[in-house]
C-alpha cells in the first residue's frame, strides 16, 4: 500500500510510464494516439465540469475550431506544424472567450442550452462553407507536417512518429492543465463549484473566475482538435457536431469526473471499446451505452473516482469501537414492613 502513496505523489511520473506502455497494450499505434488526444479533451472538458461545476453541451465547437484552423493553416499557408498547433489553440480560445462571455450570463439548464446553440451555430457555418472547409465532405489534403529543429526533424509520416509527437504533446499538456488546478486559481474553482455564494460573498468575482476557467478549457480543447488533425491529416465535420460533446461528457463521468486523471481513463476506455465493438457491429452506439450503464452501477463515482474511495479506505485506521453502553441502575425499592 505504501508504494500506491508513493506513486500518487508523483502522479505525472506515472503518467509518462503509461504513455511508454500504451502502445504494448493497444492493438495499433493510431489507436493510442487517438486515446491521448480524446483524454486530453475530456480531461479540459471536466475543468468545467468536475472542478468549476458548469456543463457545457458545445464543447466539440472547441474542438473542431481549432481542428479546422490548424488544418487550414497547414493547407492553405504551408505553414509549420507548431505555429498551426498555436493557431488552433489561440481560435479555439478567442471562440471560447466568445461563447463564454455570453453563455455565463445564465446558470444551470440555460447556461448548457447556450452552449449548445453557440456551438451549432458554428457546426452550420462550416457546413455552408463548402468551398473553405470541404461541407459534409471534410476536409481534405492536408500537408503532412514534421517537427524541425536546426539539424533535425522529426517526420509525422507513419503512426509511431505520430504517437511520439502525441504522447509529448498531451502529456506537456496536462502537466500545464495541473498546474492550473494546483494554483490558487484552480482553489478558487472548487470553491465555487462546492458554493458559489460562499465564494461571492468571500469577495470572489465568480463570473470572471468561470470565464477564465471557460476559456482555459476551450484552449485545451482547441489544442486537442488541432493535435487530432496530425493524426489523420482530415478533418470530419462530425468534430464538431453536439454527439461529441455529448461523448466527451460519457468520457469525463465514465473515468471519474473531478478527479486527476480520471477523464483521460475514461476516455482511452470508451475509445478502446468503440473500436473494438464497431471492428463486429455498425451499431456500436448501444452496446458501449450498455458497458457505460453497467460502469455506473459498478463504479458510481467513476473508475478512478470509485477507486480512490477504496483505496482511501483501505488506508484509513480502523474506527474504534464504542464502550458498551451501562445500564441504568434502578433503584432500590424500600421493603415494606
Amino acid at each position: 500500500m505504501r508504494w500506491l502513496q508513493r506513486l500518487a505523489r508523483r502522479p505525472m511520473l506515472v503518467l509518462a510510464v503509461a504513455f511508454v506502455l500504451l502502445p504494448l497494450v493497444v492493438p495499433y499505434y493510431a489507436l493510442a494516439s487517438h486515446m491521448l488526444v480524446f483524454g486530453l479533451f475530456a480531461s479540459a472538458f471536466d475543468l468545467l465540469l468536475g472542478h468549476t461545476g458548469l456543463l457545457s453541451f458545445g464543447h466539440a465547437a472547441f474542438f473542431g475550431v481549432g481542428a479546422y484552423t490548424a488544418a487550414l493553416a497547414a493547407k492553405l499557408f504551408d505553414l509549420p506544424l507548431l505555429v498551426c498547433l498555436l493557431l488552433g489553440t489561440a481560435a479555439a480560445g478567442l471562440w471560447g472567450l466568445v461563447v463564454g462571455a455570453l453563455a455565463l450570463r445564465q446558470r444551470g439548464v440555460a447556461f448548457a442550452m447556450l452552449t449548445l446553440a453557440f456551438g451549432q451555430m458554428i457546426f452550420f457555418v462550416v457546413l455552408q462553407a463548402r468551398g473553405l472547409t470541404g461541407g459534409d465532405d471534410g476536409l481534405r489534403g492536408i500537408p503532412i507536417r514534421g517537427l524541425g529543429v536546426p539539424g533535425f526533424e522529426w517526420r509525422l509520416d507513419n503512426s509511431l512518429h505520430v504517437y511520439v509527437f502525441v504522447a509529448a504533446a498531451v502529456w506537456l499538456a496536462l502537466w500545464a492543465l495541473q498546474r492550473v488546478l494546483a494554483s490558487p486559481f484552480g482553489h478558487v474553482l472548487e470553491a465555487i463549484r462546492e458554493n458559489e455564494v460562499r465564494a461571492r460573498a468571500c469577495g470572489y468575482d465568480t463570473v470572471r473566475v468561470q470565464l477564465v476557467a471557460f476559456v482555459f478549457s476551450a484552449l485545451f480543447s482547441g489544442f486537442a482538435g488541432a493535435l487530432y488533425t496530425f493524426t489523420l491529416y482530415f478533418v470530419a465535420l462530425e468534430t464538431l457536431h453536439w454527439t461529441l460533446s455529448g461523448y466527451v461528457a460519457l468520457m469525463a463521468i465514465l473515468g471519474g469526473s473531478g478527479t486527476v486523471f480520471g477523464p483521460l481513463v475514461g476516455a482511452g476506455v470508451f475509445i478502446l471499446l468503440r473500436d473494438i465493438v464497431s471492428t463486429f457491429r455498425d451499431d456500436w452506439q448501444l452496446f458501449v451505452g450498455a458497458a457505460f450503464v453497467l460502469c455506473v452501477l459498478l463504479f458510481p463515482r467513476g473508475i478512478c473516482g470509485t477507486l480512490q474511495d477504496v483505496l482511501a479506505r483501505r488506508r484509513a485506521p480502523a474506527a474504534e469501537l464504542p464502550a458498551p453502553a451501562v445500564a441504568p441502575t434502578l433503584a432500590r425499592q424500600p421493603r415494606e414492613g
